[in-house]
């Protein structure tokens, strides 16, 4: 092509296409370039993430604050499997939940924590946590949500149950700012079947549509939301709304919990304003992601193994292994 650009001046055919070709150029110098259809999906979900952000993370509450943030994307690759990781224990009482209220920010659950009936042990956690509260992180559309990635995936919507340590502190406020003092557990939502248990809380929130709007909500069981399978990685880190506070120990579940499209447009019925003021519809609601630093994340499965198929040769053609028999396996799943 560029031959017959240098070659043909006398060529009308060619005399138009040079100048179809300057007309593009001069288009292209003064037109930003969009980026959407030459990278990664991965990239370019991240990107409209972060164009996409709420106001609050545009801010200085959004400059990270030391050396051990959140959330981050984790990456199956180098996290490091711990055998001494045991499952979580979880027990929680369905009796000490409370209200749900619009904190302005998200949609929050809270429990009664006076006692020891509902929390969370083992795992990684030495000592026992008390639950305080579970919240969601939402997105205005399916492509984003989540606040914690996967190899960079993201999700529609994260759920955050929140526990502080009820042995070395003697409330939620002192444990926040403390040395080990929280302990979060982290669901990823993806679109699927409906949640039938997630549908009683779904029906309280035309309740709360505005900020500072509470709801009671009766007995409800939190550990129904979620996965069976219970893998998990964990690492150190910090609250993701301020004081942004470095005391949490996250524990992030491999597998997701499905939710149906109406539910997850349920969340985004709500309201960042209060009753009278111009309403802001309540999406986005998420931290952006931060440096994973020198931090170590964990987990409770094997990463990633392979392991060979019986019917596995050898290619006849080149006596190299037929690698496309091979087979990679996550625990309890063969791909």
């Amino acid at each position: 092509m560029l031959r017959l650009l240098g070659s043909g001046r006398g060529h009308p055919k060619a005399s138009g296409l040079c100048v179809l070709v300057k007309q593009m150029c001069g288009t292209l110098r003064n037109r930003p370039l969009t980026l959407e259809r030459w990278c990664s999906q991965g990239a370019c979900v991240q990107t409209k993430r972060n164009d996409a952000l709420h106001a609050f993370w545009k801010g200085p509450a959004s400059v990270p604050r030391g050396a051990r943030q959140s959330p981050i994307n984790i990456r199956w690759k180098d996290s490091v499997y711990d055998p001494r990781l045991k499952p979580l224990r979880v027990s929680y009482d369905s009796a000490a939940c409370l209200y749900v209220w619009n904190t302005g920010y998200l949609f929050q659950v809270e429990f009664d924590d006076s006692t020891e009936g509902s929390g969370i042990s083992g795992g990684p956690l030495e000592n026992h946590y008390r639950l305080k509260q579970f919240h969601f992180h939402w997105g205005a559309a399916n492509e984003w949500g989540s606040e914690h990635t996967v190899d960079d995936h993201v999700y529609p919507a994260e759920l955050h149950l929140v526990h502080w340590n009820a042995v070395k502190y003697q409330n939620y406020t002192e444990a926040v700012m403390g040395e080990d003092g929280l302990a979060v557990v982290g669901v990823f939502l993806k679109l699927g079947a409906r949640h039938e248990a997630l549908q009683k809380l779904v029906a309280a929130l035309p309740d709360i549509k505005h900020k500072d709007a509470r709801a009671a909500l009766g007995p409800f069981q939190p550990s129904c939301l979620l996965p069976a399978c219970r893998d998990y990685w964990t690492y150190p880190g910090s609250l993701t709304t301020p004081p942004l506070s470095e005391s949490v120990t996250w524990i992030i579940h491999k597998k997701p919990t499905e939710v149906a499209q109406d539910q997850l447009a349920a969340f985004r019925s709500l309201m960042f304003t209060a009753l009278g003021e111009e309403e802001k519809t309540m999406v986005n609601n998420y931290r952006p992601l931060q440096p994973l630093m020198k931090r170590e994340v964990r987990s409770s499965f094997q990463p990633l193994k392979t392991v060979q198929d019986p019917k596995f040769t050898t290619s006849k053609l080149t006596g190299r292994p037929d690698f496309n028999r091979r087979k990679y396996c996550f625990p309890g799943f063969v791909y």
